[in-house]
């Protein structure tokens, strides 16, 4: 499948994530984006290191900035279950605005066209790095890196495309 591009309508699906009660939940990507200004970001994996020091990092300290341009949702996907993604968001208490949502099976990933197989280093089927603007389901920007770099997706770069 190609991957997902500028102008495509992002595709519909399901992730899990723990609400403020620690009850787990699931949500359609739709109902968070219909109508919404919206970044979707990924990470190859929850607490790897440039995963967690940098680009995560990077739209926790954007976020008001982000927010003040007219952005609705922050959403961090992984292909991780939803109980690594709710260990790892509590590694940032001073998140606000970041939602942490797991894509446990990458079947999101996969229908993004962003799967990147790590099978090799022993870490299976994966994201892509990259930072989506999406606006009322339609992508505006799609910032996706090559292999393991970090270089198009950071919440400065999508901050370029606002």
């Amino acid at each position: 499948m190609a991957p997902i591009a500028v102008g495509d309508v992002i595709p519909e699906g399901t992730l899990a994530y723990f609400d403020e009660q620690d009850q787990l939940q699931s949500v359609t990507l739709h109902s968070l984006a219909a109508g919404k200004k919206v970044i979707l970001f990924a990470v190859p994996g929850a607490f790897t290191p440039t995963c967690s020091m940098k680009h995560v990092p990077g739209f926790i300290e954007k976020a008001d900035e982000l927010k003040s341009k007219g952005v609705d949702e922050i959403l961090c996907i992984s292909v991780n279950d939803p109980f690594v993604m709710k260990a790892w968001a509590k590694t940032y208490p001073e998140n606000k605005h970041v939602k942490f949502l797991a894509d446990g099976s990458a079947t999101y990933t996969k229908a993004l066209g962003l799967e990147l197989d790590l099978t090799e280093k022993g870490l299976g089927l994966r994201s892509r790095r990259f930072a989506l603007l999406v606006e009322d389901l339609k992508v505006k920007a799609a910032n996706v890196e090559s292999g393991g770099e970090f270089t198009v997706s950071s919440a400065e770069d999508i901050l370029k495309a606002l």
